[in-house]
């Protein structure tokens, strides 16, 4: 899917009231409160959007810097932005099959799906490397 300037600036300007961004999730976040309170029979207090969108801004900028160093904390911040924002975002189940919106939403889907398994795997491989061990240094003998 190529990305038009025109598309992408819209979620650079945070504005006042969370800018595009937090009118175009607003509709979507409430379509999800509905649907899990009607399945868990749960109230959820009312969400402030503009609080929502600074929040993922976080977790996606902070996580990203710290992830870039090699540190696991970046890799569990983008994980966590990921699993909670995929599903709102990227509402293809929403759509019927033969609607051109629901393919696009649904590869974006899958490929936030694959990269929570990369990021997964980070974890793994750098939880299964061994860590740098201090070599012992052989006792120097004594000269007699």
């Amino acid at each position: 899917m190529l990305l038009t300037v025109q598309h992408v600036g819209r979620f650079n300007e945070f504005g006042v009231d969370g800018g595009p961004a937090a009118k175009e999730l607003i509709p979507k976040l409430d379509d999800a409160k509905k649907h899990i309170s009607s399945r868990f029979h749960v109230n959820f207090p009312d969400i402030e959007v503009r609080q929502l969108v600074s929040t993922a801004i976080i977790l996606k900028g902070l996580g990203a810097i710290v992830f870039v160093f090699g540190h696991g904390l970046g890799a569990l911040l983008l994980f966590v932005y990921l699993v909670a924002s995929t599903p709102l975002l990227h509402d293809f189940y929403n759509y019927s099959s033969d609607e051109p919106r629901y393919s696009v939403l649904l590869g974006d889907f899958l490929q936030c799906v694959a990269q929570c398994g990369a990021l997964v795997f980070f974890t793994g491989m750098k939880n299964s490397m061994p860590k740098r061990q201090l070599r012992k240094k052989a006792p120097k003998q004594k000269a007699t």
